[in-house]
């Protein structure tokens, strides 16, 4: 029998209101990300993901913005897709002190929870904008990561806080190496083709003595002076420095050819990377690489 108009309506009205509910719960209830017990989180760069990984664990989704391990994530440029993802990210999860400016810019008016490591870090005049090389900052950040998933997620806090804790344990790990590092190797000099590494280098006790006109023009983005390259090049040729510290993602040609220049005077090279190496997830395995690669060429 088929249904009069006003027994139509009747019908309808139930299911419309049951569609209204429940495109609001998919949505939120304000527009921004849904309500959910696995936190969707978007972090700036790869390695800040890797941090939130091992916090988050099966209870969170967690992606990043910039995964390359050859670029500079400084001249990154996100997509209109990217920036959706950000706005739609329960929690967002950046460096900040503008060493990441596209996520600060992309999260802007992003309505999500935020952790921003160069605010959370407990130390502030530790090393520099690579907040992710000051371990301690990177226990803060973690902290903050689980706190901040909690409040998403009250069913799962215990995880988080949990999972954040053996974090902080194996980060506890890495500074205890840096710690033998310089009781073996305290106020020795090395030399890096851009400060990067500033925070480790000091926790291993060591002295970066580059040229300083060198440093800031390959982290301008500039060619840096003859003189400065020079000053470079009589440092590594004297055996001034220990060891070359080689950024590897901050490449161009003055730093090519320090590089040469510290291979043909025999000077041990350590390459640091800004962004995780290609096949690698952890955060802890990448340190410990790099760490374990500085004190052997420091025992060497």
């Amino acid at each position: 029998m088929m249904k009069t108009g006003s027994a139509r309506r009747a019908f309808l009205a139930p299911l419309a209101l049951l569609v209204a509910v429940v495109a609001t719960a998919c949505s939120g209830s304000d527009g921004g990300p849904a309500p959910t017990d696995k936190p969707v989180v978007v972090a700036s760069t790869d390695v800040w993901a890797s941090v939130a990984s091992a916090v988050g664990g099966e209870h969170a989704e967690v992606s990043a913005l910039y995964t390359s391990p050859d670029g500079d994530p400084h001249e990154f440029e996100p997509s209109s897709a990217d920036t959706a993802r950000v706005q739609d990210a329960n929690l967002i999860v950046m460096n900040g002190d503008h060493y990441d400016q596209f996520m600060e810019d992309a999260a802007a008016d992003a309505q999500g929870r935020k952790v921003v490591a160069a605010d959370v870090r407990a130390d502030k005049t530790r090393g520099n904008e690579h907040v992710f090389y000051d371990l301690a900052a990177v226990s803060d950040t973690a902290n903050a990561i689980a706190e901040q998933l909690a409040a998403i997620a009250p069913v799962n806090a215990d995880y988080y806080r949990g999972r954040a804790a053996a974090f902080v344990t194996q980060i506890d790990g890495l500074r205890a190496s840096l710690t033998d590092i310089k009781r073996k190797h305290n106020g020795t000099q090395v030399a890096s083709t851009e400060p990067l590494a500033a925070a480790i280098l000091t926790d291993a006790g060591l002295v970066d003595i580059a040229p300083e006109g060198f440093v800031d023009a390959v982290e301008q983005g500039q060619s840096p002076s003859a003189a400065d390259r020079a000053k470079f090049d009589d440092l590594l040729n004297q055996h001034r420095a220990k060891a070359l510290i080689y950024n590897t993602q901050a490449v161009d040609p003055s730093t090519e050819a320090i590089l040469q220049t510290a291979r043909k005077a025999k000077v041990a090279v350590v390459d640091f990377t800004e962004t995780l190496p290609a096949g690698v997830t952890d955060y802890v395995v990448w340190q410990r690489g790099q760490i374990d690669a500085l004190a052997k060429a420091l025992d060497a």
